[in-house]
């Protein structure tokens, strides 16, 4: 694609790097196939290519419309369409740039800045958004619908192995896993253990830098990483083998760090190292010898690949995989290219759109009568299990049950 942008976006690392991007892109138009949204809306300016040009548009005119900041606020950066872009366009670096820009160039309504200021000041928290979230639990019967509706069921972590073994990988609290669904990061360890592997939280850890990151606020989430990397990095330098991430969404982020880091003289290289030990769970379990996990095997299950796990980290199938050499029924599933709608805050700030893609995915997943649903992200848990019918959980735990 023919570029001719604008001079001051030239002289930017930013501006680089979208245009680089820009011109990969050869306008075929296989992306639309893939697009959820533009499958539900069938606008143009839905869809990736449609979107690329409304980048390209902003960064040769320097001029933006809200018009335009709509159409890039309804993708939910799912990367479906890398995936299927045989040119290796990378979509969602250049819609972060072009959202980035935006943001900084038109001022949003003062409800969305508060809705979007309130979700970068809770979410990336563990201890505010477990407060609210305890508080919501206990007054749930009172609560609106929707919002009653959006109130995940109280979960409790089993105890963590107290063994140590010489082999030793990190794993990330994170922040709504961390309060919402507790027992995932406690199954790992346990399943871990089993396999003569311990498995510690850095607890100065935090928030992977996503919520921030995604939502324009690219220098608060660039913070977030930086003190991540500071955490990890002495269990880096005693040897760790991998930092293990048991939500793909914050996986599919801390593999970016090297990338948004390299310009950081700081910590490019620290950034690079922690992003090159960067594994899903998935990707671990499938280079070890599972015939010691013994496990009770019981139901057909339904295996809901995350967007960030196919698309972002290239480990679409590893889950399934694993979960047939242990002994599981899986049930059939469709469109399983096809996001959820959960995609980080996207159910909060787009609910209507996020609500049809999420009935799209349980349809698709549930067709072969599963009894219960299995994925590999918090987010994504937490928002199929809304409307799913029967329970929904992260895989890991189908491995702790012996």
């Amino acid at each position: 694609m023919k570029t001719e942008i604008l001079q001051h976006y030239q002289a930017t690392p930013e501006g680089q790097e979208a245009e680089a991007i820009l011109r990969t892109c050869v306008h075929c138009g296989f992306c639309t196939a893939t697009c959820p949204t533009y499958q539900e809306l069938s606008d143009e300016r839905d869809g990736p290519r449609g979107r690329i040009y409304l980048i390209k548009q902003l960064l040769e005119t320097d001029e933006v419309s809200e018009r335009t900041r709509t159409h890039l606020d309804r993708c939910l950066t799912c990367r479906s369409c890398e995936t299927t872009c045989p040119s290796g366009v990378q979509y969602g670096r250049l819609v972060d740039i072009g959202r980035g820009i935006i943001e900084q160039k038109l001022e949003r309504p003062a409800g969305e800045r508060l809705m979007r200021w309130g979700l970068r000041k809770i979410l990336p928290y563990p201890a505010r958004f477990g407060s609210l979230l305890k508080l919501g639990q206990a007054f749930q019967p009172l609560l609106p619908g929707a919002l009653k509706q959006k109130m995940p069921p109280k979960r409790t972590a089993s105890p963590w192995p107290q063994q140590r073994h010489e082999r030793v990988m990190l794993a990330l609290a994170g922040c709504a896993q961390s309060s919402a669904a507790p027992n995932t990061n406690a199954a790992t360890a346990r399943v871990l253990d089993r396999l003569g592997i311990t498995l510690v939280e850095a607890p100065d850890a935090g928030c992977c830098g996503a919520v921030s990151y995604h939502l324009s606020a690219h220098d608060e989430g660039l913070d977030f990483m930086r003190r991540n990397i500071d955490a990890w990095w002495p269990a880096v330098e005693a040897g760790c083998e991998a930092i293990v991430m048991t939500a793909s969404g914050c996986g599919a982020m801390v593999q970016e760090y090297g990338h948004l880091l390299r310009n950081d003289p700081a910590y490019a290289e620290k950034a690079a190292r922690i992003s090159a030990l960067t594994k899903d769970i998935g990707e671990v379990l499938s280079a070890e010898d599972l015939g010691s996990l013994k496990v009770q095997v019981a139901g057909k299950v339904a295996v809901h690949c995350p967007c960030t796990l196919q698309h972002a980290m290239k480990q679409g199938g590893v889950v399934e995989k694993v979960l047939k050499q242990v002994g599981f029924e899986l049930a059939q599933t469709r469109d399983k290219h096809l996001c959820c709608g959960s995609a980080g805050t996207y159910s909060i700030l787009q609910p209507e759109l996020s609500q049809r893609l999420l009935d799209n995915k349980l349809k698709a997943l549930t067709c072969d009568e599963p009894e219960r649903i299995v994925t590999s992200n918090i987010g994504c848990q937490l928002h199929l299990e809304t409307k799913a019918g029967v329970p929904v959980q992260h895989w890991i735990e189908l491995l702790d049950m012996d």
